[in-house]
């Protein structure tokens, strides 16, 4: 039987062949690619481990440019704005699908400007605090905060950000009031939260884990639907008497509209090897996320599905971010 990494790998030099076939073309890649990371934290780790595994594939550099901020939404129109030439990647989020209904006006269309490449994987959320927070459960945390209205601070990547909404979504499981501290991406947020100069945070699993062994964060709950078994001592939300609450993060690539159809066939083939390459496959196992790789037309149905839930939940919250 034909390993999968190889069958990958003989698809990627086949459509790298057939982009080459026409003298009067230049080969792709011929230059680096970029990869638009336009959040931090969590999805930095991630897309750098994913930038180096396509590096190898293409073998042409895959070069990670960092432009964080406004909820990922400085980085996505900057990549609406670049050429189709498949020179700019995109990383997208569970923000991006959120910031459609979130915001009044954005500098880009997340369905019109971009082609959909695929959706490279699943990330858990968990509540933590700081040490020095007196509560070590999540019943603790929610008698503190209605002892306390609005006196609890809790850190975020940014609104419209999934550690944003899982608070949001907590606080109306729970019935208490929180305040956010908005931080320009998931690594300042994280960073906040281990001073202590924000107690709370709905972290991405692989920002939180490297601290709650070190001991400098403290692990509540993880937010998902099951717990994770890289800390299956640790009750979900849902345990801890909030049935059906249920949080998590994605990540995908998108690159801009009217972007070929043979080069996006090549960028998803290199995302496909970078997820299946067994050093980088298991370092996202071991960072606690599950690795995708969709085929592009279901990573467009999902985006188009996930706009519509999330849109649901704004309007029913009155949520807005400018």
């Amino acid at each position: 039987m034909v390993p999968p990494q190889f069958r990958v790998n003989v698809l990627l030099v086949t459509l790298l062949g057939a982009l080459a076939a026409d003298a009067g073309a230049q080969i792709y890649p011929a230059k680096p690619v970029r990869y638009v990371m336009p959040t931090t934290g969590a999805s930095e780790v991630v897309g750098r481990l994913i930038a180096q595994g396509m590096s190898d594939a293409l073998r042409q550099q895959v070069f990670v440019d960092v432009r964080a901020g406004a909820g990922g939404n400085i980085g996505a129109e900057i990549a609406a704005k670049a050429p189709a030439d498949g020179y700019t990647l995109l990383q997208v989020t569970q923000s991006h699908t959120v910031n459609v209904s979130l915001y009044r006006s954005l500098g880009y269309d997340l369905l019109r400007d971009f082609a959909p490449v695929t959706k490279t994987d699943l990330s858990p959320l968990m509540v933590v605090v700081h040490p020095s927070f007196p509560v070590k459960s999540v019943g603790e945390l929610v008698r503190l905060a209605k002892a306390k209205p609005a006196a609890i601070n809790y850190a975020s990547a940014g609104a419209g950000t999934s550690t944003f909404l899982a608070a949001e979504l907590f606080k109306l499981t729970a019935e208490v009031k929180l305040v956010e501290v908005p931080y320009r991406g998931g690594g300042p947020a994280v960073t906040a939260v281990v001073s202590g100069e924000v107690p709370l945070f709905f972290a991405p699993i692989a920002t939180a884990l490297p601290f709650i062994r070190e001991g400098r964060l403290r692990a509540l709950a993880m937010c998902t639907a099951q717990r994770s078994p890289l800390l299956p001592q640790l009750p979900t939300v849902a345990e801890s008497g909030y049935p059906g609450f249920e949080a998590s993060n994605w990540h995908g690539l998108v690159v801009p509209a009217k972007t070929s159809k043979e080069i996006i066939a090549v960028l998803h083939a290199a995302a496909i090897a970078a997820l299946k390459r067994p050093d980088i496959n298991k370092r996202i196992h071991d960072l606690g996320l599950t690795p995708i790789g969709d085929q592009p037309a279901e990573f467009a149905q999902f985006l188009k599905a996930d706009i519509e839930k999330w849109r649901k939940i704004i309007r029913q919250r009155g949520l807005t971010a400018d």
